[in-house]
């Protein structure tokens, strides 16, 4: 019954078979997936940092030393996921899930949109560039605040497009 109705579907000549918007708690369910591959990419990179510094990342007060290391980390996560979008639309998380991030014409999205797709997402973690003054967790529910406006959007948008995905013209599309 339910291959009935989703083959039953009309789709307008010019929209792609794979054109499904992605629902909200999907792609959170995916970015939890990209979360595990976030984490064992900062510890490489991590690794990488030590033994480039000789291990001195800190100082005796727990002040970062090397200025160059939180632009190498969000580089090499940045890149994953720049990449992998690139490859195929889809990261490790999505592929489970059939999601993918596409232009907003069903093409593969350009390498530049998807910088700023990656650029805009990001954007909330720039709070917890306030940690000094307000406190970590503070700063870290002003991140999380963001975020949920950030997607917060996709709930009342009929392509499901949040706010990075509106910046760059892009859509997370479930796969048929």
């Amino acid at each position: 019954m339910l291959g009935v109705a989703r083959a039953s579907r009309k789709r307008p000549m010019n929209e792609p078979h794979d054109s499904l918007p992605a629902p909200l708690w999907l792609r959170l369910v995916a970015l939890v997936y990209d979360l595990l591959i976030v984490v064992a990419i900062m510890l490489v990179a991590n690794m990488i940092g030590l033994a480039i510094t000789g291990g001195h990342l800190l100082d005796e007060h727990q002040h970062l030393q090397a200025w160059w290391f939180p632009f190498f980390e969000a580089a090499c996560v940045g890149g994953y996921f720049v990449t992998s979008w690139r490859r195929g639309g889809q990261t490790v998380g999505m592929r489970p899930w059939r999601l993918r991030v596409v232009a907003g014409t069903g093409a593969p999205a350009p390498v530049g949109r998807l910088l700023l797709r990656l650029a805009v997402a990001a954007l909330p973690l720039l709070a917890l560039g306030l940690s000094p003054a307000i406190g970590l967790p503070r700063a870290a529910l002003a991140a999380l605040a963001g975020w949920i406006v950030w997607f917060g959007l996709a709930l009342v948008d009929p392509r499901r497009r949040a706010l990075h995905d509106f910046a760059a013209g892009t859509e997370m599309r479930r796969l048929d």
